[in-house]
This record gives C-alpha cells, structure tokens and sequence, in this order.
C-alpha cells in the first residue's frame, strides 16, 4: 500500500510515517518547502504551494489513499489576518489535491482528513460523541465545519471520505505538553481559568494509530480521536505535575487575564469539550494510552 501525506513533516505526520514504516506502508509527502524534500526506501518528498495552486502530479503515481494534515499551526497569534490564513490553508489544500484528481482522472480509494474536537460547542456537562448536530459557533468551530465540509466534497469523485477529529495531543517534544509541563518544571504551574473545563487528549501514538486503522479497515465518516478518559484542566495539571515530582501551589489563572494577554485564542486554554471514543473503539480499535498518568510517564519516561 501507497498513501500520499499532507502536513508530513509535522507533529501529527512524522508520528504517522512512523506508523506506516511500521506497517510497510510506503509513504509520498507534499511539502511547501523545497529543502524538506527526501527520496528514500518508502519516503518520498514532492513540492506543491496550495496557495498558488501548484502540484507535482507525480506525486500521485502508486497512491491508494490520502492522509491529509495540511493547514497552517492554529498556536500562532489569532490577528484577523492570520485568522484568514489559518482557514484558508485548510480549503486551498484540499481544493488543489481534488481539483487535480479530478482534471487527471487519478483514482483514489480514500481521504482521511484532520479535523479537530473545537467543531464541539463549549459545555461542561455534554458527552459529545460524533453524531452531536450542533457545532459550535465559535472560530474553531467554524473552521472545523468548513475542513470538514471540503473533504465531504471528494466524495464527489467516488472517494471513500473519512474525519479524523483530533483531541489535546500529548506529545513530550512537540505541541501542547511541552508548553504545559515548562511553568510547573519551575514551580509555577497551575490550572487554566476555573480548571473545571474537559481536556479530551490522546497520547501522539495513538492518534497516528487511529489513522493508520482506518486506512487498514476503509473506515467511513468521522471519528473522534480522543483517549477514553478526559480530565478536567485542573486533573490535567495535578498529573502533569505529579508525574514531575513538582509541587502545585498558585492560584489558578483567571480566563480574564488570559482572554487579555492572549486576544481570542484564549479559547484554546479554557474551552471546555468532553468527547467520546466509543465510536472508534466500536471499529476495533484498542489504546494503548487509555490513561493519562501512564501515558504521561510513558511519554516522559518515568
């Protein structure tokens, strides 16, 4: 097997090249960075520019199936402009890649495309699983509605469409965990707003598992990708401090001073989703990481 990987260089990518090395699946990349670009024994690097609308066509020779993680890093400041970007970066690249499908007549078995648990309305007592009808109305929402809704559109083409909605990634190099781990190595970690809110994470090697599983199993439509226990910020920071061996004594972080020092994107700290794995657990799937303490010492090697 053959897939073609958007967004392979990054956090979520490498974990899933990892994964397909695994499997002995062989792995095509399109990256916007030409000095990012490999040819190796099952790794292959082709150019494109989403915003140009520029492909290497080659890139599809071979392919069965695309795993799609392209989209500019929502942890940047929200101006209105890089707002624009953000979203923009999520619907150029999948119109390119079905736009140049569709002009080649390239056939595809199937898109497994990212999107993220922000589509969830903020709410402390809802159980969310993926048939919740509401999204919610705030931007991640939107963009999530609007990702979600470009990769419908490659069905269009007889391509089997899946969504990959993905949790808090906890991973001891990159993304969240290191941002969250570095106020408590130095005794002034604390919870987030009222540290009530849910944080539905997944350990980075379970989530590249679950795309890898449902390329395997030709799974349709969408999934959470969400460990089975989500904790509340406060439990979050008590485990991640435990699992340093630092004490935990500050007040917490009222969400005014947050929404203040970091604009709209203050919404990524204290929104609150607690998000069900049933679904994909129902396809067979089994976590290695179900819960956080394990997965914590795992990931830090305690």
């Amino acid at each position: 097997m053959k897939v073609l990987i958007t967004g392979a260089t990054g956090l979520i990518g490498k974990a899933i090249v990892k994964q397909c090395r695994y499997q002995n699946i062989s792995v095509h990349y399109l990256t916007t960075s030409r000095d990012k670009i490999e040819d190796t024994e099952n790794y292959k690097g082709f150019h494109w520019n989403p915003v140009t609308q520029e492909i290497d066509e080659t890139c599809f020779n071979g392919v069965d199936a695309i795993i799609n993680l392209a989209g500019a890093s929502i942890s940047n400041e929200w101006t209105k402009k890089y707002k624009q970007k953000i979203l923009n970066s999520r619907l150029q690249s999948l119109q390119l890649l079905k736009i140049t499908i569709k002009k080649e007549n390239i056939k595809i078995k199937q898109l497994i495309s990212a999107s993220a648990i922000g589509i969830y309305p903020d709410s402390l007592t809802n159980y969310y699983d993926e048939d919740f009808p509401v999204v919610s109305s705030s931007f991640l929402g939107e963009v999530s509605e609007a990702w979600e809704k470009a990769a419908d559109d490659f069905s269009d083409l007889g391509i089997l469409v899946t969504k990959i909605r993905i949790g808090l990634v906890l991973d001891n190099q990159e993304g969240a965990l290191p941002k969250l781990m570095s106020p408590i190595k130095y005794g002034f970690g604390t919870a987030l707003g009222s540290g009530f809110q849910w944080q539905s994470w997944i350990h980075i090697n379970d989530l590249a598992r679950i795309f890898i599983h449902t390329l395997e199993t030709n799974s349709e439509g969408v999934f959470n990708a969400v460990a089975p226990n989500p904790v509340s910020n406060q439990e979050l920071t008590k485990a991640i401090a435990r699992t340093l061996r630092k004490p935990l004594f500050l007040p917490n972080i009222p969400t005014v001073f947050l929404k203040l020092v970091l604009g709209d994107m203050h919404v990524l700290l204290v929104e609150s989703q607690r998000v069900s794995s049933n679904k994909i657990e129902a396809e067979g799937f089994e976590f290695k990481y179900p819960n956080l303490l394990p997965a914590l010492e795992k990931l830090l090697d305690f």
